[in-house]
């Protein structure tokens, strides 16, 4: 009887260590299903906001930019990494908006769009050991060549949003994490495209600004409704982060504050669920920052 009991005793505990088991194997499948691919979209301005001799800094604004995206790329390698080769689709692009008229810095920017869902494994591989480099490299020129011509074209963010973000930035694959980082100064302008409907404006610059620089601005801009017009509702499946948002006045230091609280106002309109502004800061304070934003949404 006793080692009937012991039998009994025996098959029960490996029944339940064998459940326990592919228990674990499920919740750790589970994890691997929940990384998805990454399609990053960066969008550049460069407008005079990266001229040393206007806004002079340390690093210098390029400087600053080219530091942030090795941020991203590491962070794109090591999801490449987590997925396996194999299985490594993502995605990453430098782009422009309007496409520069410089035919050479089109044309440099044409080798950062990188699509690993287009590659085999040994494409991959290649992207993996050398993206960050390429990267870093591609976008030094890109900024020299904007430097030396002096030529600001600057970036028409509000009409992006409103006429191509869906289009060039949110693939409708949902194994795809859709993600746009934008480096701006974070006030709004370009030559085309100035409206406004009262107090809500295609653009953001110093004289719709000014008014709002008091203590109680955030009560003044909620009374007032000042803010960014939107176009569209319909952002649900995208993530935005925007860097380098810097005061174009060291005595109006409180524009950051605002650009940030009105930009958060605008992502809301636009049904944005996860974004974030972040003012310029020394690389290594960013870094955090950006790696605080992508680790926040592993879906």
């Amino acid at each position: 009887m006793k080692r009937l009991f012991f039998i009994i005793a025996t098959i029960l505990l490996l029944v339940a260590c064998n459940t326990n088991n592919k228990s674990n194997v499920g919740a750790s499948n589970t994890e691997k299903q929940q990384e998805k691919q990454l399609n990053i979209s960066i969008l550049l301005d460069l407008s005079d906001r990266i001229n040393p001799q206007k806004f002079p800094t340390t690093p210098e604004h390029y400087q600053r930019d080219i530091e942030n995206i090795k941020t991203i790329t590491e962070f794109f390698k090591s999801n490449m990494q987590r997925l396996g080769a194999y299985k490594a689709k993502g995605k990453i692009k430098i782009f422009f908006n309007p496409p520069p008229a410089n035919p050479t810095i089109s044309s440099i920017a044409s080798e950062l769009n990188i699509d690993c869902s287009k590659t085999d494994n040994k494409g991959r591989k290649e992207i993996y050991d050398s993206i960050t480099e390429l990267f870093t490299k591609k976008l030094d020129e890109i900024y020299n060549q904007t430097i030396v011509s002096s030529v600001w074209e600057g970036s028409d963010i509000w009409r992006f949003f409103k006429d191509d973000v869906k289009d060039f930035c949110v693939d409708n694959d949902s194994s795809y994490r859709n993600i746009l980082i934008i480096f701006t100064d974070g006030y709004l302008y370009h030559k085309q495209t100035v409206y406004n409907d009262k107090n809500q404006f295609s653009y953001i610059l110093d004289k719709n600004l000014s008014s709002y620089r008091k203590l109680n601005w955030k009560q003044l801009i909620e009374q007032n409704n000042f803010g960014i017009m939107a176009e569209r509702n319909d952002l649900e499946n995208l993530e935005v982060l925007v860097l380098e948002v810097s005061a174009e006045n060291p005595k109006n230091k409180i524009d950051e504050d605002i650009i940030s609280f009105v930009w958060k106002n605008w992502f809301e309109k636009m049904s944005i669920p996860h974004y974030e502004v972040y003012r310029s800061d020394l690389p290594t304070n960013t870094k955090t920052r950006i790696e605080n934003f992508l680790n926040q949404r592993q879906q």
